[in-house]
């Protein structure tokens, strides 16, 4: 096996502000390839700073780690992510870009798209892909709103003054609204706020509490009539059990649980609990865009709008249609790489 990679900076069509200030005007991602005879998978992880996630550290590691990786005899792709689990224990980006190539190159060899190895299939009732809009004035984000029609969005919110802002874009649409609060708020601060958010036709708020704020976040889970998502509660395997009496439902991102291959697993026990199920994007490009779309028959919620929200791409194979996503159909991933 032989692998390779390249780094890009992607960048926003908008400057990208989430809670906390955080913002940022182009994404840092990796790509990477692994080939075995006449077939190429390709993988993706962007690097994320709220994870202390590099695409420096990523590519130092992978430069490292490359000729025991090249020396690995791939058949399938479970075995292949436990091999790099072990061996790259504490780098679940660079694992979960590994496991995406190999799973790309696995459907390629077995001429099947992925979701068709995991014996789904599309029915057109799959859920539709939000669009998300950073924090910002209300008149920006109505101006983001406005230029980019769609069925559902995120709107990233704080403990700014949120309601004015939602206020203000629900007096424009009548559209559903999801928000993310990305561990914005006390328990207080929103529980003051929720009366006036079921009135606002909110469809789900994802992560309103810090994530090691277990406690305050059951009480919440009890009080709120909106559904609650798990998403910086949710990073691997071992979180989902616990989020069962905290939260309706759980976000998977495959970047942070380190896969496709720990993802299929993470749907099996969501589901045996009970919760809801939401795949959500770290402003991939088409090429992890693909992975999550190929999962679209499992998933209640999804949230892959990468590929919208930035001005430039690397690859083809996903049509967006005011949030229906459809794929290629081609094996694999179902991407072909343009850049």
């Amino acid at each position: 096996m032989q692998v390779y990679f390249k780094t890009y900076q992607l960048p926003f069509q908008y400057p990208f502000t989430i809670s906390q200030g955080r913002t940022k005007t182009h994404q840092p991602t990796l790509i990477v390839a692994l080939q075995v005879g006449k077939w190429i998978g390709y993988g993706e992880s962007p690097a994320i700073t709220y994870y202390n996630v590099t695409v420096e550290e990523m590519v130092a590691t992978l430069e490292q780690y490359k000729p025991m990786i090249e020396k690995y005899a791939f058949t399938e792709p479970e075995r292949f992510w436990h091999f790099l689990h072990h061996l790259l224990p504490n780098n679940h980006f660079l694992v979960n870009a590994l496991d995406m190539a190999g799973w790309d190159l696995f459907g390629k060899m077995h001429q099947k798209p992925l979701y068709e190895l995991w014996d789904t299939s599309f029915s057109g009732k799959e859920p539709l892909t939000d669009y998300t809009l950073g924090i910002d004035n209300p008149e920006k984000m109505l101006e983001k709103m406005t230029a980019r029609p769609h069925p559902v969005y995120k709107i990233k919110v704080d403990n700014n003054d949120p309601l004015t802002t939602l206020r203000y874009l629900r007096e424009h649409t009548n559209v559903p609204f999801r928000l993310d609060a990305n561990e914005g708020f006390t328990y207080q601060q929103f529980k003051e706020i929720l009366p006036e958010l079921t009135t606002l036709n909110i469809e789900f708020i994802e992560q309103p509490l810090p994530k090691g704020n277990w406690d305050e976040m059951k009480l919440l889970y009890t009080e709120s009539p909106i559904p609650l998502i798990a998403d910086e509660s949710c990073v691997t395997e071992k979180d989902v059990a616990k989020c069962a009496g905290h939260f309706h439902g759980i976000n998977i991102k495959l970047t942070k649980c380190s896969g496709i291959t720990p993802a299929l697993r993470m749907i099996k026990q969501a589901r045996e609990l009970g919760l809801k199920l939401m795949m959500g994007s770290m402003n991939e490009s088409t090429v992890g865009s693909a992975a999550i779309g190929n999962f679209l028959p499992q998933l209640d919620y999804v949230d892959m709008d990468g590929p919208l929200l930035l001005s430039e791409d690397i690859a083809k194979g996903l049509t967006y249609d005011i949030g229906r996503i459809t794929l290629s159909g081609k094996y694999g991933l179902g991407i072909q790489m343009t850049n």
